[in-house]
């Protein structure tokens, strides 16, 4: 590492998804980590459920009246293990680079909310899915399990870089994010706020074309992407909230040593004589066998 410490080149997206459209969702998000790459991006970060985009109608519609829909949004879900998702390794490989991709995972009969963390190599080093769906989201997505609670993964070609992930209202779950400053994140931290845009276009597509919320803003699109250091201060210039773009900044790692220096919760400035959390990383099983005989 040099004295100002390792630098690299870190992504967001902001974008439209391919609304319940497995095949177009994939096929974009292709075409995305391919620009971003191209542009030096080596850390891609994607917006929650960007395949098949995130479900609105579900705050707009109960859950009868939302059925069909919610069956179309289902079976254009992406499940990990298939050929859809092996076009995106190979993509990531191609591009050699990293890669949190969030989609809606479709797993036997459920929904979950997803990240996988894929490689330079183009291998899902780690899947996660959101702890506690939000509010209406829990009447269609499960809950993920203890494997959910590791959310930072190391780089394979960036040495000593550590790449973390949550989906949105995680980053409230106070002891969620106090377990991921103990995996050791980078830096202390660097954000990557990924986000979704809705254009007026796609209101009818998704259902939400009488939902008072979205009228509200019927222009605005929803997206509020960026990239922070440590410090929270921006370090690129934001995109109009309706339109498409990815935001890049180099980042420099040696920031992390610096903030730590000054406050480490998991660290110097810490007392897990008096305080202390407990995790369980086992996933629970909804079937149990007895031990043979």
């Amino acid at each position: 590492m040099s004295a100002t410490g390792q630098k690299l080149k870190v992504a967001a997206i902001q974008a439209e998804p391919a609304w319940n459209d497995l095949e177009g969702g994939v096929n974009k998000s292709i075409a995305l980590i391919e620009q971003a790459a191209a542009q030096g991006a080596q850390v891609i970060g994607f917006p929650e459920v960007f395949i098949p985009g995130y479900p609105w109608s579900i705050w707009a519609h109960g859950p009868i009246d939302n059925a069909s829909f919610m069956d179309e949004y289902f079976r254009n879900s992406l499940e990990r293990d298939s050929p859809e998702m092996k076009r995106i390794c190979a993509a990531v490989k191609e591009a050699g680079v990293f890669v949190v991709l969030g989609y809606s995972e479709r797993y036997r009969g459920t929904l979950y909310i997803a990240q996988s963390f894929i490689n330079e190599n183009g291998v899902i080093v780690h899947h996660r899915r959101k702890i506690k769906p939000t509010h209406v989201e829990r009447a269609y997505y499960g809950d993920g399990q203890g494997e959910s609670l590791q959310t930072v993964v190391p780089s394979t070609k960036l040495p000593d870089v550590r790449i973390g992930g949550l989906n949105c209202w995680e980053h409230t779950q106070t002891l969620l994010r106090y377990y991921e400053y103990e995996q050791n994140v980078d830096g202390a931290c660097y954000v990557a706020v990924a986000t979704q845009v809705m254009t007026r276009d796609s209101f009818k597509r998704c259902r939400v074309d009488n939902f008072a919320y979205a009228n509200n803003h019927p222009e605005h699109g929803g997206g509020f992407s960026m990239i922070y250091n440590p410090w929270a201060d921006e370090l690129v210039e934001r995109l109009d909230p309706s339109k498409e773009g990815i935001l890049i900044a180099e980042v420099d790692l040696s920031l992390k040593r610096l903030a730590k220096q000054n406050l480490d919760v998991v660290g110097h400035y810490c007392r897990p004589d008096q305080l202390s959390l407990r995790v369980n990383k086992h996933a629970a099983r909804a079937v149990h066998y007895a031990a043979d005989p």
